[in-house]
Parts: structure tokens; sequence; C-alpha cells
């Protein structure tokens, strides 16, 4: 009996460190994996797809070439998968709406998703936008399918706010107009950024260093600028609507 429970011990020590083994194995997988994700995100914001190597990716991970190839099978699945760590991992701080509910006025939702914006373009260690912004300098067309997937939700959630605040009768193109000028807006972060990188002049830096301020902005010009839309959208209506004396000249 003694002999036979000691067997039954011994093997479930050898289970337990077997089981560990495994845990251990699983979490530096995942880890790599991450190490690379991050390592990768941050050169192709700085180089671009081409002009980034697979060797300058590992050695800021921390680890070998076969990595890639292991984790992702080739640099062009690395590169949309960086992106979308990225773009994912800012979100989880900064959802896009800002933390504003659905039921609240349209112009405090336009708020939250004008700051939500900034914040994550001005996130020090966001690079889903630098990425962008190298992806249409250019071109690869690899993360044309993901950007549909991850930015179009986001895109057509500020053109509904935008509708609601012109109201009804305006043209498709009126509303994207509108939409391009606040992105436009929220993007010349990215420049800023760009430009007090490695500096220590911060001469331009107030925008980057003021988020609420530069959302207070953007918000108060957008706003003016969507009502200026609404009444020249109204003036175009009513000159089209004809009266009852031209009614009777044209009959």
């Amino acid at each position: 009996m003694l002999t036979n429970s000691n067997g039954h011990f011994k093997y479930a020590i050898h289970l337990f460190h077997l089981e560990t083994a495994v845990e251990e194995q699983r979490k530096d997988t995942i880890r790599t994996r991450r190490h690379l994700l991050s390592a990768a995100s941050s050169l192709f914001a700085e180089k671009g797809f081409r002009d980034s190597t697979i060797a300058e990716i590992c050695n800021r991970a921390g680890t070998n070439v076969a990595a890639v190839n292991y984790h992702f099978g080739n640099k062009r699945n690395l590169y949309v998968e960086s992106w979308r760590h990225s773009f994912r991992e800012t979100l989880k701080s900064c959802p896009a709406d800002g933390g504003v509910g659905p039921d609240a006025p349209a112009e405090q939702r336009l708020r939250g998703r004008v700051r939500s914006l900034l914040q994550r373009i001005a996130a020090p260690d966001s690079h889903e936008f630098a990425i962008i912004d190298k992806e249409l300098a250019n071109p690869t067309g690899l993360l044309k399918e993901i950007l549909q997937k991850e930015i179009n939700p986001q895109s057509e959630a500020l053109q509904s706010i935008i509708l609601e605040l012109l109201g009804s009768g305006v043209t498709d193109q009126q509303i994207h107009f509108c939409q391009a000028s606040i992105v436009g807006q929220c993007f010349h972060l990215l420049r800023v950024k760009k430009l007090l990188t490695g500096r220590t002049n911060e001469k331009n830096g107030c925008v980057l260093h003021d988020i609420d301020a530069f959302t207070d902005h953007i918000v108060t010009f957008s706003l003016a600028g969507i009502a200026a839309v609404r009444l020249q959208s109204r003036a175009q209506a009513d000159n089209m609507t004809p009266t009852a004396g031209n009614r009777s000249n044209h009959p």
C-alpha cells in the first residue's frame, strides 16, 4: 500500500511540474507575440511597411527572426496584425464614443468622439494613425480590408451625428464634407505630434498637451460650420420651392 501511494504521489508531482511548464510556455508564447506586435507597430509608424525589416522588428522586440514566421507567417501579416493590435489597445483606454451614451444630445456625442480621436492620436504609445499616414504616403493596399472593417463603423457613427445636427434635406456630399472638416482638424494633431517627436522645443505643442481645450475649439468651430451648412441647405430648398405666383405663370 505504501509503495502504491508513493507512486501516486510521484505521478501527481510530475503532472504538476508538466502542467506548470506548459503554462509557462503558453505565457512565454503570448508575451513574445505581444512584444513583436508592439515593436512592429512602432517601427511601421516610424518607417512605413517597405522600409521596416523583420530583423529590425525582432531586434526591437528582443526575439529571433523565426518568431515572426511562427506567430504571423510573414511580414505582410505582421503589418496588418500590428495595426489591429495598436488600434484595439488604444480603444481600450479611449473608447470611440468618448464615454458619451447614445441618448445624450448630438452636440455632446460629437464632443465625445472628437475628444476620443484626439486622445488616441496624442497618446505616446499609439501608432495606428502614424501607420495610416505612412500607408497613405506609400500605399501597399495591405490595410484596405482591415481599415474598412475597423474604421467604417466609427465613420458611420460620426456621419449619423452630423446628419442629426444638419437636419433633413441635406445631401450626402454635405455630410461627407462636414465629416472631412471635423476629422481633418483632429488629424492636425498627428502632424504636431510628428513635429515634436524627439524635440525639446514645445512652441507648437499647446494642442498636444491641452486636449480638452483643443476639443472645445474643434467642436465649437464645427458646430458653427454645421449650422451654416444647415442654413445654406434650407435656403437652397426654399429657392427651389415654387411660389403660388410662379405656379400660375408656369401651368
